[in-house]
């Protein structure tokens, strides 16, 4: 190498710390570290890069990082062809390296502004300072909404409590088909963060900083090292307990900690009480391997595995505290009514216990609470071997009676010796560890989690038809609605069974049958509600409850219609008042009924306003329906974790539910990478808890606003516009389901193995026929987000062109109705991660001539609606109101364009073979042994792909990459 070849690259690799510089924003706040975590990641990362595979990889990736941030800078399209034409120069097995770089420097990016985020929080926590940059709308903090609800809204401590004391915030955990990241990935994530954090502490000293510094390197290079492609699709097993590593890793422990940070936050405004450990606060459900909507790999099977490997684990984590709790409870000082207990349990139990670590020889008798706990011990161990017993064999020599079977007897002996040391002056001690595992019982249950069941209501009916063909008294199918409840109700009052084991049942049938036996064989804590998908009416309903009766389904499970599809949702309110005005019915639920909205085929149906103003329009029925009746209803929101599939900020989304609907009780679906994003590290979790405890709260005790009269008729005129213009682009535009799959990865997304489901309902037919995820995944991936805007700009248009007063009335329902708000504001941010630039080099490169027009109508649309927006909040830019975010968006910008460009060329390359590139030698080299062929190694890994070599492994690495950029996948 030439002198001067030396020095240009020295040059070349400071460029890079000052071309990072030069791009970032400028810092935001005094406390921003962004960019030097940025900074610090990525040159670690280029210094491994350039180890591994050797320099001109690296300078590769740099000339594509700084086109890719000069086009950010001056969104010039020739620069997207200048970073064209070095990325299709690659070969395979480069342009796998290059794509599997970009990715892995954006998950930095992203752990970067995880851990500023993390340190912001905690500078402000220390300085007490909570009132800036608008905490109040983002962040629920419980110490200060407690505080805001004395002091500011006048109401008493006492009744702030109660209304605490009596709230239920219910998260149900979805394996969603996004979860694109791995978990071997997520667990090295979770390390980087922490090196980067400490790095940065201020106490450490040289030895500290070396040692760290290197475990950030090794961290690094191994997130490298490892595969990011899923090579077998998971199953429901696996989905489930990647759901499940959550509650070791951080929700477990994370419970108590956080009803400790309430126990404060209430003696901060006056309350001497702790939150009763039985106080359901906080509850965990699941749908991993309940959910057999639209997914046949669920079986029956699948269903009881899942409940039995959540008992196991449940009492496996309680068995590893239990130890501890003895070792804490060496008081002599007791009650009566404990020494009683203790005094028999001795005399009863002789043995020793070898298999036991501590404890295991008798305890003695003046050892009162141990004895008591011991007993506890032998039924956890019994319980948790009995479980995994029946997993891996089906039967177990464990008798019932020795383990727990049901909560109440588990709580009873732990109950016994906190009411024992209150009594005997020990409370400060009983308020310890004991109090924290009472509340771990409390909230987990000896379940872990509650399963709900989802199945279409469809198959039910296939069911019903089966058993009325046999009795031969007609065709359920082809009855109407009139005479199924009769039918059903005449059933539901008599006795006899419906049908015997003669049933002819078709697979399907069975499947659905056998479901409920496994609901009738397992212990019923196990199971939370039976959730029908696309009901529609009253039988809908009853037929469940006819098939939970018939299936000897001790405690029947309560039954939740879904309403997704705008339809549904318009009709839903009725046939929920249908429902209760059938006295059999009314009496069966006992006051309670429970009502899912889904919000993403909603959205996929009629675009975003329409779907979000009909889904707030029937809350508010369904809360008439259920006062008139004297139910209590609990909403259940299905929403994801994307904008176009009702996702967005927690707190936000819950303040801007209509008056009334939450009413104490809230149940939300959190999905797929949202679970990561929520509960992935403590922090993650205590904050989420919070948020959702938080904003409950405030929206029972200080509700929104109701919308003015004329701000109700202004949104439902602009809802029909938005829905008239989002029908007639996507269903009625008769080449849209073509453009659609040549300008987007839709037709490819199927091979990410993301999830274990299919990415379709039917294998044929169009837009009508793909999940909503699939179809938000794809325009996402492009960058131009078409269902979440698409709909806003005509209906815009059409009441300002109407009359310009109402662009008035707009800015008015902007600043003052919440609901209104967060609809415009979720928009807003997903405009300034759009770019319509990228999306026209995908168009040139991608679809047909003839079909260019189409895009450029689109991206004419996008544009004013662009303009629109912001007229309406009164921004002069995208994110004016969120500096943060708009600087944490600049620094993802530039890594993502290069993976546009990467896939866009790729497609092109895949769906096109005459599309030749003159291809330079290869480049990158493998540092260990110049023998075996390292881009050749690369390719075996995936060595049955329908494609060129290299082209499926870049283009799901693209996939992943874009989708982790974005931060919402589907």
């Amino acid at each position: 190498m030439t002198a001067a070849g030396g020095s240009r690259n020295l040059e070349k690799m400071s460029s890079i710390d000052a071309q990072l510089r030069l791009l970032a924003p400028r810092k935001v706040s005094e406390d921003d570290k962004l960019v030097e975590y940025d900074a610090l990641l990525l040159d670690r990362f280029l210094d491994i890069l350039q180890d591994l595979h050797g320099e001109q990889i690296r300078e590769t990736v740099q000339d594509c990082y700084e086109l890719s941030a000069e086009y950010e800078g001056n969104l010039d399209p020739n620069k997207l062809e200048e970073i064209g034409r070095v990325l299709t120069s690659l070969d395979a097995g480069d342009s796998i390296v290059v794509a599997k770089s970009f990715s892995h420097m954006l998950n930095l990016a992203n752990l970067a502004e995880e851990v500023q985020i993390a340190y912001r929080r905690r500078i402000k926590l220390k300085k007490g300072d909570l009132a800036d940059e608008a905490s109040a709308t983002t962040e629920s903090d419980i110490e200060e909404t407690l505080r805001r609800l004395v002091v500011q809204l006048k109401k008493s401590p006492q009744e702030v409590f109660e209304s605490l004391k009596n709230q239920t915030v219910d998260l149900v955990l979805t394996a969603h088909p996004t979860q694109s990241v791995r978990r071997s990935l997520l667990q090295k994530h979770a390390r980087i963060r922490n090196c980067l954090a400490q790095l940065y502490a201020k106490d450490i000293t040289p030895d500290d900083k070396q040692e760290l510094d290197e475990a950030l390197q090794r961290e690094i290079q191994a997130a490298f090292r490892t595969d990011e492609i899923r090579r077998t699709a998971p199953t429901p097993q696996d989905e489930m307990r990647a759901g499940m590593s959550y509650f070791h890793e951080t929700i477990w422990k994370g419970v108590p900690k956080f009803l400790r940070r309430v126990d404060t936050a209430l003696k901060n405004i006056g309350i001497n009480e702790r939150v009763p450990y039985n106080a359901p606060l906080i509850q965990f459900s699941s749908w991993m391997g309940g959910d057999r909507d639209g997914n046949p790999r669920v079986t029956p099977e699948v269903t009881r595995d899942v409940c039995l490997l959540a008992r196991m684990m449940a009492a496996n984590l309680y068995f590893s505290q239990i130890e501890d709790l003895m070792f804490e409870l060496s008081m002599w000082r007791c009650s009566d009514e404990l020494r009683a207990r203790a005094d028999e349990l001795h005399r009863s139990s002789k043995r020793d216990a070898k298999h036991y670590i501590e404890f295991w020889k008798q305890v003695p008798p003046n050892e009162p609470y141990r004895v008591i706990l011991g007993d506890v011990r032998d039924k956890l161990y019994n319980t948790r071997e009995r479980s995994r017993h029946l997993l891996a064999n089906g039967t177990s020599d464990i008798l019932e009676e020795a383990t727990f079977t049901n909560v109440e007897q588990f709580l009873e002996p732990l109950e016994l010796c906190y009411r024992s040391l209150c009594s005997c002056g020990d409370r400060p001690i009983a308020d310890g560890s004991l109090l924290d595992f009472l509340r771990q019982v409390s909230t987990f249950g000896l379940s872990l989690v509650r399963l709900d069941i989802r199945q279409e209501s469809d198959k039910h009916t296939d069911v019903m038809d089966a058993i009325t063909r046999h009795l031969q008294i007609g065709s359920y199918r082809e009855w109407s609605e009139e005479r199924r409840q009769q039918w059903l109700l005449s059933e539901l009052r008599g006795k006899r069974p419906l049908f015997g084991p003669d049933l002819p049942k078709t697979e399907e049938i069975a499947d659905v049958l056998d479901t409920f036996k496994v609901i009738s064989e397992l212990p019923s804590d196990n199971f939370g509600a039976y959730i029908i998908s696309m009901a529609t009416a009253p039988s809908d309903v009853l037929a469940v409850e006819l098939l939970q009766r018939e299936c000897h389904v001790m405690n029947p499970l309560r039954v939740v219609p879904l309403f997704e599809k705008l339809a549904d949702l318009e009709a839903g309110p009725a046939a929920v008042a249908r429902l209760f005005s059938i006295d059999w019915y009314k009496n069966r639920i006992n006051g309670k009924q429970e009502v899912m909205l889904g919000y993403s085929d909603s959205g996929k149906d009629a675009g975003r306003l329409s779907a979000a103003w009909q889904l707030y329009k029937a809350q508010e029925e369904l809360v008439k329906v259920a006062k008139q009746f004297g139910v209590k209803l609990t909403m259940f929101h299905g929403r994801g974790g994307t904008v176009g599939r009702g996702g967005g900020p927690t707190h936000l989304a819950i303040l801007s539910q209509p008056p009334d609907t939450i009413n104490g009780s809230l149940r939300v679906t959190v999905q797929g990478e949202v679970i990561e994003q929520s509960f992935g590290e403590e922090h993650l979790c205590f904050r989420t808890l919070q948020r959702f405890t938080a904003a409950t709260l405030e929206h029972g005790m200080h509700p929104p606003i109701s919308p003015k009269p004329e701000w109700r008729a202004l949104l439902d005129e602009m809802a029909v516009v938005a829905t008239k213009e989002y029908r007639s682009i996507v269903f009625q535009e008769p080449r849209f389901v073509e453009y659609f799959r040549l300008a987007t990865p839709e037709t490819e997304y199927g091979r990410m193995n993301i999830g274990s489901r299919p990415s379709k309902r039917k294998p044929s037919g169009g837009i009508e026929s793909l999940r909503a995820i699939p179809w938000i995944f794809a325009w996402t991936q492009t960058r131009f987000h078409l269902p979440v805007w698409l709909g806003f700009g005509s209906a815009f248009k059409h009441v300002i062109d109407k009359d310009i007063r109402n662009l008035q009335m707009l800015k008015e329902m902007y600043n003052e109705w919440p609901f209104f708000r967060v609809t415009i504001d979720l928009v807003e941010m997903v405009f300034a991660k759009g770019d319509p630039g990228i999306a026209a080099l995908y168009d040139k490169l991608l679809v047909s001539e003839e079909l260019w027009p189409f895009g450029e109508r689109l991206r004419k649309i996008y544009e004013e609606t662009k303009s629109f927006l912001l007229q309406i909040a009164g921004h002069k830019d995208l994110l004016e109101g969120d500096p943060y975010l708009k600087q944490r968006l600049r620094l993802r910008d530039a890594y993502i364009t290069t993976l546009n460009m990467l896939q866009a060329y790729t497609l092109k390359s895949i769906r096109d073979p005459s599309f030749d590139v003159k291809v330079r030698p290869h480049i990158s080299k493998e540092m260990i042994n110049e023998s075996n062929k390292p881009a050749a190694q690369l390719l075996k890994l995936n060595p049955t792909s329908e494609y060129a070599p290299g082209l499926e492994d870049t283009l799901i690495l693209t996939m992943k990459g874009i989708a982790a950029g974005m931060q919402n996948t589907g």
